[in-house]
């Protein structure tokens, strides 16, 4: 007699395991436990075999009768269905997770990257909680969309920065055969607003008054107060401020090699230093002892600074600094480039001192290093800030300035 799922559900547990059958080698069997299981029973090669189809309720009996039907037909087409589920259940214990993913993304690709370490840690924020155990081959588009939507709430830039992540994730997941193909793909990316953000000049002189090593009123690390400025001066990228190294200072010459391995773009980068400049570092050199950084880290001495401290740093005592509308590190870069353009710096020179490289046919014929102009172009930044903070300005014999009165 065929069973019905009121049978199925009314079967009850004996002191022995025994097996009810449905039909063509299909049955349920009971455990003393209560565990019902569906069995198919069959012959191959004139052996007799035997596999589950699952347990109930989970598979109930239309599920089961349909599992069976594809194992009745692989045994005609002379395939085993007991094996064939073996091997796949095989294959799929050793079909890495999302954690293993990482670890291989960061072995052969992430680590020989600058920002190797950086983008690591912006796919683990956000994903190896949700996602650490699962395998690889179980993540689809949907789960990419529900987390970018997650992350968007938040952080609209943050999700696009993940987006493009875990896009090369899951295409070197491709690439290695772990899986088919991505599920990223045809995920659109919103696009950005870039920022505008400058400080005006009484932004500016609240700014450096309020990051002054002697202003207990913000209670910031005095290494991070040092690198912000020196950001303002410089027109750096926060991380090559960050990571700056004592060897990298000339300070007979005055200036600053930022060599090719911490350049964004691979090449290095001679940063002219002025007297405000060499101020800081003059301060950082108290504060950091015999590190080799600059700017060493609060918790790691052998360590500098991060980016992602400086950030935290000014979100933490924004109340403090007293200036109405946020600014972020990079803000401060963008600052000084504009300034340079109101102080009548051309186009060439403001790009150079930001340490970006010439465009087209310029960079093909023009390999002047414009070491002397873009020292001149800071010494006029130089001035321009002693004037909005209300600073002494040296000796008229040395900078040829006259202060006017405001």
């Amino acid at each position: 007699m065929a069973l019905t799922d009121l049978m199925v559900k009314r079967f009850s547990p004996q002191e022995k395991r025994y097996e009810v059958s449905d039909r063509k080698g299909l049955s349920l069997r009971v455990a003393p436990s209560g565990k019902k299981t569906w069995v198919y029973r069959y012959l191959f090669d004139g052996v007799p075999r035997r596999m589950s189809l699952g347990v109930y309720p989970g598979v109930g009996l239309a599920l089961a009768r349909e599992k069976h039907s594809k194992a009745v037909q692989d045994v005609a087409r002379g395939i085993d269905p007991g094996r064939k589920q073996a091997e796949a259940k095989a294959r799929r214990r050793a079909a890495p997770n999302f954690s293993d993913l990482i670890e291989e993304f960061w072995d052969l690709e992430l680590t020989h990257k600058k920002a190797g370490a950086a983008t690591r840690r912006l796919i683990e924020n956000d994903t190896k909680r949700a996602w650490g155990n699962r395998k690889v081959t179980d993540i689809k588009r949907r789960d990419i969309v529900l987390l970018l939507d997650k992350v968007r709430e938040r952080a609209p830039v943050g999700a696009n920065r993940l987006h493009g992540a875990l896009s090369r994730l899951f295409n070197f997941a491709a690439e290695r055969g772990i899986i088919e193909d991505s599920p990223c793909v045809r995920i659109r990316k919103p696009p950005e607003k870039g920022r505008s953000r400058v400080l005006d000049n009484n932004e500016l002189k609240v700014f450096w008054n309020a990051l002054a090593l002697n202003n207990k009123d913000v209670d910031m690390y005095r290494q991070t107060k040092l690198a912000l400025k020196m950001i303002l001066l410089t027109g750096q990228r926060p991380g090559e401020v960050c990571g700056m190294q004592w060897n990298e200072i000339n300070e007979e010459k005055a200036l600053w090699r930022i060599p090719p391995e911490r350049s964004k773009n691979g090449d290095g980068h001679e940063v002219p230093l002025i007297p405000l400049a060499m101020e800081i570092i003059e301060q950082a050199k108290t504060l950091s002892g015999d590190k080799p950084f600059v700017f060493t880290s609060s918790h790691k001495l052998d360590s500098s600074i991060t980016v992602r401290s400086l950030a935290r740093a000014l979100n933490r005592h924004w109340s403090e600094i007293k200036i109405e509308e946020k600014f972020t590190p990079h803000d401060l870069r963008r600052t000084l480039r504009t300034r340079l353009a109101e102080l009548g710096v051309s186009d060439i020179i403001a790009e150079r001192v930001l340490g970006h490289k010439l465009q087209g046919l310029l960079a093909v014929y023009n390999h002047h290093q414009y070491t002397v102009e873009m020292r001149d172009a800071l010494q006029k930044w130089d001035r321009k800030l002693r004037l909005i903070t209300g600073m002494n300005i040296p000796d008229a014999n040395n900078c040829n300035v006259i202060q006017l009165r405001r």
